[in-house]
Parts: structure tokens; C-alpha cells; sequence
């Protein structure tokens, strides 16, 4: 389990096929020094299992599955990318609970800069549109934030927005984000739980529609 409050920004520095996914070595030296064989840590919002570490690198292994479903899958030796150990238990949820189970992949529509801030525009799949309110909680390439704006329920092409602070512009890889990057979204637990009851709810007794 993880909070969404990045603790650093590390780098890609290895790429290795492993079966048909890949081993990756990040570089991360807050999150190397004490890193154990087995634990959590999560990658631009992907919860990945440590598999070796040095005093400031970490390997972790990446399956297609994931691959296939995160902008992770994307990325080359050189990427920078945002590190969360998992939450100790006890500690202050500082930001929301994030699983690092990404639901799917938005890209970057628009970057405008303020004079304390920056406001990124993300495109928002079109299954998960329900799933995302105003002022409501996100996870974006692992980074807990607010939704500062989302497009109405009729909009054909659906899409949320965020405004940055200058801390997270500084500490996070969402500093860096261009229009057409792939970001990893990871939307509210308690949102998800909601719609699969009421799922299930709108099932007619039988089992049928």
C-alpha cells in the first residue's frame, strides 16, 4: 500500500528481457540504501517487487501483463521516473491510499504554466470516466493529487485535470511532462469498490439482464 507522496525521482539505468517481460534496473539511492529482497516499491505508480539491490540501484522484475497495460512499457534507459516505498504500518496517510494497480494510461493534452503553478490537461479512458470527480483523488505516474477540473459526462473524448504545485513540479517526474506523454493513472479504491457493487446491484435476480 502506498500514499502517492513521491520520495524520489529515479532513473531507468537497465533494460533486460526476462521471458516475455523485462528485469529493470532504477537507480534510486533513498529507496536502494535500505531496499530487502521481496519488498514494494512502486515506479511511476506501478507496485513492483524488489528483486536485488546495491547501495543505490534496485532490480525489479516487470511482467508483459503489466508492460502491456502501463506507460511503464514505454520506457528506455534514461527515464526518469517517480519511487514510493510501501506505507510502514502506523505511518500518516499524507496523501490517499494507492494500491499501484494502474487501470490505464492517459496522455499528456495540454501544459499551461502559471506563475505559481502548472495545469496538465491528461486524456482519461473512457472506462474509467465515472471513476473521476472534481476535487475528487488521483494517482498519476504514482503522484497523489486532486482533480482540479473533468469533462462533462457527454464529452465524447474524456479528460481531467490537475493543477501543480511548485513542490510537486520540483519532486515528481510531472515537472518534466510534455503534451503526448503517457502517464499511468491509477484512480480511487473506494470509487472502484462503488461501481462494482452497483454493478452487481443492477443484475436482476437469475442472473440475466
Amino acid at each position: 500500500m502506498f500514499t502517492g507522496i513521491i520520495e524520489e525521482m529515479g532513473e531507468i539505468t537497465a533494460i533486460a528481457p526476462a521471458g516475455d517481460g523485462w528485469r529493470l534496473t532504477v537507480r534510486a539511492p533513498r529507496a536502494a540504501a535500505d531496499a530487502v529482497h521481496g519488498e514494494s516499491i512502486a515506479v511511476s505508480g506501478v507496485c513492483l517487487t524488489v528483486v536485488g539491490s546495491t547501495a543505490d540501484t534496485f532490480d525489479t522484475d516487470v511482467m508483459k501483463q503489466t508492460l502491456d497495460v502501463a506507460a511503464i512499457g514505454s520506457a528506455t534507459v534514461g527515464t526518469r521516473v517517480n519511487i514510493e516505498k510501501a506505507m510502514p504500518v502506523g505511518a500518516r496517510l499524507g496523501g490517499h491510499i494507492v494500491q499501484g494497480h494502474v487501470d490505464g494510461v492517459g496522455d499528456v493534452l495540454e501544459v499551461r504554466p502559471g506563475a505559481q503553478w502548472s495545469v496538465l490537461r491528461i486524456s482519461l479512458p473512457a472506462d474509467l470516466a465515472p471513476l473521476v470527480v472534481d476535487k475528487g483523488s488521483i494517482s498519476v505516474d504514482g503522484t497523489s493529487l486532486t482533480v482540479s477540473a473533468v469533462s462533462a459526462p457527454a464529452e465524447p473524448s474524456p479528460w481531467f485535470e490537475i493543477s501543480l504545485i511548485p513542490e510537486t513540479l520540483a519532486a515528481t517526474t510531472l515537472g518534466i511532462r510534455a503534451v503526448g506523454d503517457r502517464v499511468n493513472l491509477e484512480t480511487d479504491i473506494l470509487a472502484r469498490h462503488v461501481e462494482r457493487l452497483l454493478a452487481f446491484r443492477a443484475v436482476p435476480e437469475g442472473g440475466s439482464r
